[in-house]
C-alpha cells in the first residue's frame, strides 16, 4: 500500500479507519498467512535441524512441542535427571529417542545442532554457556541467568563463539505485541508515563505446588546433580526438586518466572533498554508449605528518559492468592490512550484525549466566587475558548485480535531456526534478554535486602 502508514495512523481521533476488522483482517491475517506459508516450504536435507532438550519438566515438554511445529526440526536427544522423564519422553517422542541423566552426554553429541535448556534457573546459564563453547545454537528458557553477576559473562561467550542463542521468552515474537509495538512508535496513545502490569493467580497449581510422582526418591532422582551448583547441600527432598521453584537456591521466585515476561513485553514495545531504580515489596501469605519465597509481590521500576522514550514508571505485581482469579494485565499508559493487553490474545487501544480549554465548574473553586465574578469568568472564557475547543475529542477504541489458532510460542521458536538457517539476527538475544532479566532479579534482592537497587541500562551493571 502506498498510504503512508504513520499519517494514516494518526488519524484515530477521526471517524477513518482502524477498526477490529481492519485490524483483525488486514494486519494479523497477513502477518500470519506469511509464517503459514514459509512453514509449508519443502525442507531439504540439508535444511534439517537436529535438537535436544536438556530438562523434560513443564516448560521442557512445552518447548519442545512447540520446537516440533517447525518444518525440518527433529529431536533426537533429552535429558533429565528423574528416570520417569525419560521414560516419558519416549512415550511420547519415540523409542528411539536418546536420553540420558547427563548433560554432557547431549552437548558432547556432533549429530546434535541445537539444545532447549528448560532446566531449574540455577543450570541457565552453565549449561548454555558449555553448549554455545561446544558450538551449539542455544534456546535458553528464562530467565536466562539465575544471578545478576552471570549476565555479562554469557553475553560475552555468546559474542566470542558466534552462536545462535535466544531467550524464550515467547512475547517478544507475539504478532500482538509487534502490532502494538508499531502502534505505539506511531503515536497511538501520546507521551508514555507509566505501565502497571500484573499476573493473578487462584490455584495450588498455578502456585507452583506441582504433581510429584509416588516414586520420587533418591534411587530415581539424580540429586547429587540437581544440587551441584548449590552453595548450601540439603538432603533429598522431593519438594525441592519437582518444585524448585519455590526455592532461592534452585530458583528466582515470582520475580524471575513471571515479572521477566512482563517486563520483556515493555522493553520490546517500548524499544528501552531498562531501568535505573528498582524497589519491591511482598511476603509469604498464604502458601506457606516450606517455600523461601514470597507467593505475593510489588515492585515499582523507574524508567529514565533515554533517546527511545521519555521517563516513566512501571508497577508489576504477581499474587498466587488472588481472589480474581487466574488474570494477567499489562497497560501501557500514555498522555492520551492506554493500550490494554489484558484481554488475552489481543489488545485494546482506549483512546482519551483533553479538550484544550481547561474547563470550569464541578470540583473547582469556580462555585466559591460571587455570582457576578462567575459571570464574568464564564464570558471571559467562551471568548478564548471556541466551542470545540471546550469539548473532548471523541475517539473510538482499537481492537485488535489474533489470528485463530496462533501460538506466539511456536512463534519464538520459529524465528530461533530462522536465524540458524539464514544467519539473520534473533529476535531476543542475550542482551535482551539479561535486560529484562537483571532488574526482576533486582526486585528479589531488593526484596530480602529490603533497599533500593540502582542500575545502569547502559553498561547491563549494578551502581
Amino acid at each position: 500500500m502506498a498510504t503512508d502508514r504513520r499519517k494514516f495512523l494518526k488519524q484515530f481521533g477521526t471517524s477513518v479507519l482502524l477498526t477490529s476488522a481492519s485490524l483483525t483482517s488486514l494486519a494479523a491475517k497477513e502477518e500470519h498467512e506469511k509464517r503459514i506459508l514459509q512453514a509449508e516450504k519443502r525442507v531439504s536435507p540439508n535444511d534439517k535441524i537436529r535438537i535436544a532438550t536438556i530438562g523434560m519438566g513443564i516448560m521442557g515438554f512445552n518447548d519442545t512441542h512447540a520446537a516440533l511445529t517447525v518444518p525440518g526440526v527433529e529431536l533426537v536427544a533429552a535429558c533429565d535427571l528423574y528416570k520417569g522423564r525419560l521414560q516419558r519422553t519416549k512415550e511420547v517422542y519415540g523409542p528411539n529417542i536418546f536420553t540420558t541423566d547427563n548433560y554432557h552426554d547431549i552437548l558432547n553429541r556432533k549429530d546434535i545442532d541445537a539444545v532447549i535448556v528448560a532446566t531449574s534457573d540455577n543450570w541457565h546459564s552453565p549449561i548454555s554457556i558449555e553448549a554455545m563453547r561446544k558450538g551449539k545454537a542455544v534456546y535458553s528458557e528464562k530467565p536466562m541467568i539465575h544471578h545478576i553477576s552471570e549476565g555479562l559473562n554469557e553475553i560475552k561467550v555468546q559474542q566470542e563463539t558466534k552462536a545462535v542463542f535466544q531467550v524464550g521468552s515467547q512475547r517478544v515474537s507475539s504478532i500482538a505485541f509487534k502490532k502494538a509495538k508499531e502502534l505505539y512508535q506511531a503515536g497511538a496513545i501520546g507521551k508514555i508515563n507509566a505501565v502497571e502490569a500484573s499476573f493473578s493467580r487462584q490455584s495450588a497449581l498455578g502456585a507452583w505446588q506441582y504433581t510429584i510422582p509416588l516414586d520420587a526418591s533418591p534411587q530415581t532422582v539424580d540429586w547429587a546433580q540437581f544440587q551441584a551448583n548449590s552453595k548450601v547441600k540439603h538432603a533429598y527432598n522431593s519438594n525441592r526438586f519437582f518444585r524448585w521453584r519455590n526455592y532461592r537456591e534452585y530458583g528466582t521466585g515470582v520475580a524471575g518466572d513471571l515479572f521477566v515476561h512482563l517486563l520483556s513485553g515493555i522493553h520490546f514495545i517500548t524499544g528501552s533498554k531498562g531501568p535505573d531504580k528498582i524497589f519491591s515489596i511482598g511476603g509469604l501469605t498464604y502458601w506457606k508449605d516450606g517455600r523461601n519465597v514470597p507467593d505475593v509481590m510489588s515492585a515499582v521500576i523507574s524508567y529514565p528518559e533515554s533517546p527511545e522514550h521519555p521517563a516513566f514508571q512501571v508497577t508489576l505485581r504477581v499474587n498466587f492468592v488472588s481472589g480474581e482469579g487466574d488474570r494477567a494485565s499489562t497497560k501501557i499508559v500514555g498522555s492520551e490512550g492506554v493500550i490494554d493487553m489484558s484481554d488475552g490474545g489481543g489488545f485494546t487501544i482506549h483512546k482519551s484525549k483533553m479538550p484544550v480549554a481547561p474547563g470550569y465548574g464541578g470540583w473547582d473553586a469556580f462555585g466559591t466566587y460571587p455570582e457576578a465574578m462567575q459571570k464574568a469568568i464564564v464570558e471571559e472564557y467562551n471568548k478564548k475558548y471556541s466551542a470545540a475547543d471546550q469539548q473532548a475529542p471523541k475517539m473510538d477504541d482499537v481492537v485488535y485480535h489474533e489470528p485463530e489458532g496462533y501460538n506466539d510460542s511456536n512463534e519464538h521458536f520459529a524465528n530461533f531456526f530462522d536465524s540458524m538457517r539464514t544467519g539473520k539476527r534473533v529476535v531476543e538475544d542475550a542482551a535482551f534478554g539479561f535486560r529484562a532479566a537483571a532488574p526482576c532479579l533486582a526486585c528479589n534482592d531488593s526484596y530480602f535486602e529490603n533497599r533500593v537497587i540502582k542500575w545502569d541500562p547502559i553498561g547491563m551493571k549494578l551502581v
